[in-house]
């Protein structure tokens, strides 16, 4: 199951680094912010909804063995 903990923690990296990305170009501000913000709130939804799957599908394998 070290391979199910690692998806875990990618897949939650990857959302950490969408979220920090997001909270950047909040305080970047201006354009950056306008251009970028929106986007980033959908990807970081996505990436969460993939992480969510990963998580149930890891502990239901992990509660089969």
């Amino acid at each position: 199951m070290l391979a199910g903990n690692i998806l875990i923690a990618i897949a939650i990296g990857f959302v950490f680094c969408v979220l920090m990305a997001g909270v950047y170009t909040l305080w970047v501000g201006g354009e950056t912010a306008r251009t970028y913000s929106n986007k980033l709130m959908r990807l970081r939804i996505v990436a969460q909804l993939v992480a969510v799957i990963i998580i149930v599908i890891v502990f239901y394998f992990m509660r089969r063995h």
